[in-house]
């Protein structure tokens, strides 16, 4: 059993963390006060070819594998969350199915522009009455001819204001309940297709947002994405490579956090010496660090499963949930490490806890995920 990453891991990973500390972190705290979308770090990393990074060469990816990806993700989210999520939702959401389902027709006309990073990938999955639930999808597509016909509407959606075009899911056949959804590939500017981005987040200020309205909109009957009526079980693929993803982000905030309450610590004195010295400080340290390690190894072991064609959906929920809730426990001690000056806008640790807590409800809530598991170790036999 070898633990050590190849020589092009740790080339991506290096890489990646060199470009992501001199020039997504120093901006973090300015992206996450105004709220405003950084394009032109976006654009930069279009540059160094990661908007396409495990994805072959022939659709404009870089060929790496889902390790060196999910490495990338953590580097980018322990620099500034709010660029990590909007990779992540490029990659894991917008890009993936079209990978995983698309036609060779579908991938060259748009896979390869997404990968080339000319623009974003969104993934419209959730709606107000279908979170959890997703096999409730109200959102309908209708056949007319040589087009589907799409109404509904979709909430919390990332990415989609700098989309050109958004996978959905949409009831195909009613009464097949959620064995009758199917994918559809929308263009942003077709005609009755409306995205607003009026949300006021409690973090990832800096990630775009949105709800996304369909009043009749016309797509051609190529656009079905993989087989009809499979859109489910495709969505659950999906959101299996998802977790693990999230999970890396959630090893990069909690790192981030790591990073900075170690740093305090040792600087801040009180009774005369540093309070990185006092065991009720050092034990908080030394328990951070411990998590953090576990939750990268298992999201390490779970992208690897996934490199090798193998089952992941059990290892991917479980280190989704750990990483997660190890990441909210994560700021909340680098908050306390602070004092009064964790609570303090001055420092970066009050918006790591902001940040983080969105990755316990994100890709399946932590409820969501444990139920996955227990099926998987068969509670539910």
């Amino acid at each position: 059993m070898n633990f050590d990453l190849t020589k092009e891991q740790k080339m991506i990973r290096d890489v990646v963390r060199e470009f992501a500390q001199g020039e997504i972190a120093p901006r973090a705290r300015e992206i996450d006060r105004t709220g405003q979308f950084p394009l032109d770090i976006i654009k930069k990393m279009a540059d160094l070819d990661l908007m396409g990074l495990p994805f072959p060469e022939k659709y404009g990816g870089a060929g790496a594998d889902y390790v060196s990806y999910c490495l990338a993700v953590e580097e980018i989210s322990r620099a500034c969350a709010s660029t990590g999520l909007t990779y992540e939702a490029h990659i894991s959401l917008g890009c993936m199915p079209i990978y995983l389902f698309g036609t060779e027709e579908q991938k060259e006309k748009y896979l390869v522009p997404l990968c080339r990073g000319e623009c974003l990938g969104a993934f419209g999955l959730t709606e107000p009455n279908a979170g959890s639930d997703a096999g409730a999808t109200q959102t309908t597509a209708v056949e007319d001819g040589d087009w589907w016909v799409i109404n509904g509407s979709k909430c919390f959606i990332t990415n989609a204001s700098y989309a050109r075009f958004v996978t959905i899911t949409a009831v195909t056949d009613r009464a097949l309940g959620k064995r009758g959804i199917s994918n559809f590939i929308v263009p942003t500017d077709a005609p009755g297709f409306t995205i607003r981005a009026t949300y006021e987040k409690m973090g990832l200020h800096g990630s775009n947002t949105t709800e996304l309205f369909f009043d009749n909109v016309r797509v051609p009957k190529e656009n079905l994405l993989g087989e009809r009526n499979k859109g489910f079980k495709q969505f659950l693929q999906v959101l299996d490579g998802g977790r693990i993803a999230i999970a890396a982000m959630a090893v990069g905030i909690a790192q981030a956090c790591l990073d900075a309450a170690l740093a305090y610590a040792r600087e801040r004195v009180q009774f005369g010496q540093p309070i990185a010295r006092f065991q009720a400080i050092s034990f908080k340290l030394a328990d951070m660090a411990t998590n953090i390690e576990l939750a990268r190894t298992m999201y390490l072991k779970a992208a690897w499963l996934k490199d090798q064609g193998r089952p992941v959906t059990k290892e991917a929920a479980m280190v989704k949930v750990f990483a997660s809730e190890m990441a909210t426990r994560a700021a909340l001690d680098a908050i306390q490490i602070h004092g009064g000056y964790g609570y303090m806008k001055e420092f970066p640790v009050e918006r790591y806890l902001r940040d983080a807590k969105l990755l316990e409800i994100g890709e399946g809530t932590s409820e969501i995920n444990r139920l996955v598991i227990a099926r998987a170790i068969g509670c539910y036999l």
